[in-house]
C-alpha cells in the first residue's frame, strides 16, 4: 500500500498548528492515493503530540526523542527524517513551510534524491500522482508542478490547508526511532526574543503597521488593536528597516509570508514586496489616508481616514465586543 509521510514540528513542547494542517491534508489525499499516513515527530514532547496527530488522520506516529535531537539542529533533524524516509519508502512526503520546514526540507530532499516543491497552496491527485500549485514571481502567478520520481516532496504554506474534523478516538500506533550516526555540531544554547504573542505564521488574525504611523512611539496603536483582537503583530519592511520593530515581525517578500483569516494593514501603502507576503489572506482590511494607496486594490474592505483617529476607535470597539461576549 502507498504511504504518505508527514513531518510534525514541536516547539516548546507544543505541536504547531501548521503540522496538524499537513496531517489533515495528507488524510484527504490518502483516499484517492489509496495510502496510509505516517507522521514523523522529532524532539522533546514528541510522544505527547501523538494523540493530536492521530485525531487529524495519522495512522502511525514515528517518534524520535533521543538525546541527539534535544534541541533543533538541521543536521540531526534532517538525519532523522531522511532515515524515516529510507525505512518507510513513502510515495509522498509533506512538510510545513515554517521556519524549521524551510531549513529542513531542502536538506532532506538532497539526501534522499527527491524533487521538492516549496510553499504549495494547493494539492490534488491526478492519475495516481500528486499535482501541486505554488506561487511564483512574488505571488503574481501560480505554477502547476508535477514530479517525475519518488518520493514526491512538498512544503505546505501554513493557514492555507484547512483542518479536517477530528477523527473518533483510536488506538495509538506509535513507534520509536533513534538518529543513527553523530553530528558534526551541537546546539549549546538558544537565544530567542520573547514576544508573548502568537507567531505570525500561525496567527489567524494579524494587525500590521507601516510608515503611516510616523514613528516608533506610535506603534503601540497597532499593538493595542492586536491585543484587543487577539491577533499577532506584523510590520512592513520600511518600519523594520527604520528600526522600529524586530525583523521577525516583517511581512513581505523578504520577511514572512502569511495567510491569516484576517489581515489589517495600518498605514501601509502596499508595495508589491509587501503584497507578496500577505495577499493570500482570506480577508484584507486596509486603513490609509491616501485614496491612491495600492493596498486598496487588494483590500476587501478599505477605511479611508487618519489612522490616529481610526485605530483607537477600532480598539475600543473590539474591546467592547469581546466584553459583551465574555
Amino acid at each position: 500500500m502507498a504511504l504518505i509521510l508527514t513531518f510534525a514540528e514541536v516547539r516548546d513542547g507544543r505541536l504547531r498548528r501548521a503540522s496538524l494542517e499537513v496531517v489533515s491534508e495528507a488524510r484527504r489525499l490518502a483516499g484517492p492515493l489509496g495510502a496510509t499516513v505516517t507522521t514523523v515527530v522529532v524532539g522533546p514532547g514528541s510522544q505527547a503530540a501523538a494523540g493530536e496527530l492521530a485525531a487529524q488522520g495519522a495512522d502511525r506516529v514515528l517518534v524520535f526523542e533521543d538525546a541527539a535531537v534535544a534541541s533543533y539542529a538541521t543536521e540531526t533533524y534532517a538525519a532523522a527524517l531522511a532515515q524515516a524516509i529510507a525505512d518507510t519508502k513513502p510515495q509522498v512526503v509533506l512538510v510545513p513551510f515554517t521556519a524549521m520546514g524551510k531549513d529542513l526540507a531542502p536538506r532532506v530532499a538532497a539526501r534522499v534524491g527527491a524533487g521538492l516543491a516549496s510553499d504549495c497552496v494547493a494539492l490534488e491527485v491526478k492519475d495516481g500522482r500528486l499535482v501541486a500549485r505554488r506561487p511564483m514571481y512574488a505571488g503574481k502567478a501560480l505554477a502547476t508542478v508535477e514530479w517525475t520520481g519518488e518520493p514526491q516532496m512538498a512544503t505546505l504554506r501554513p493557514n492555507v490547508f484547512a483542518l479536517g474534523p477530528s477523527d473518533p478516538p483510536r488506538p495509538l500506533n506509535v513507534a520509536r526511532g533513534s538518529v543513527q550516526g553523530s553530528a558534526r555540531a551541537r546546539v549549546t544554547a538558544t537565544a530567542a526574543t520573547a514576544q508573548g504573542r502568537l507567531p505570525l505564521s500561525e496567527a489567524q488574525i494579524i494587525v500590521s503597521g507601516g510608515r503611516g504611523l510616523k514613528g516608533p512611539e506610535n506603534f503601540h496603536l497597532v499593538e493595542s488593536l492586536a491585543d484587543a483582537l487577539g491577533a499577532a503583530v506584523g510590520a512592513s519592511r520600511a518600519v523594520v528597516d527604520a528600526g522600529w520593530v524586530d525583523h521577525q515581525l516583517q511581512v513581505g517578500q523578504t520577511g514572512r509570508t502569511v495567510s491569516p483569516s484576517l489581515y489589517v494593514a495600518c498605514g501601509i501603502s502596499g508595495a508589491i514586496q509587501h503584497l507578496a507576503g500577505m495577499s493570500s489572506a482570506r480577508c484584507i482590511v486596509a486603513i490609509n489616508k491616501d485614496p491612491d494607496a495600492p493596498i486598496f486594490k487588494v483590500a476587501d474592505y478599505g477605511v479611508l481616514g487618519d489612522l490616529f483617529e481610526v485605530l483607537p476607535r477600532l480598539t475600543e470597539a473590539a474591546k467592547a465586543h469581546r466584553a459583551s461576549r465574555a
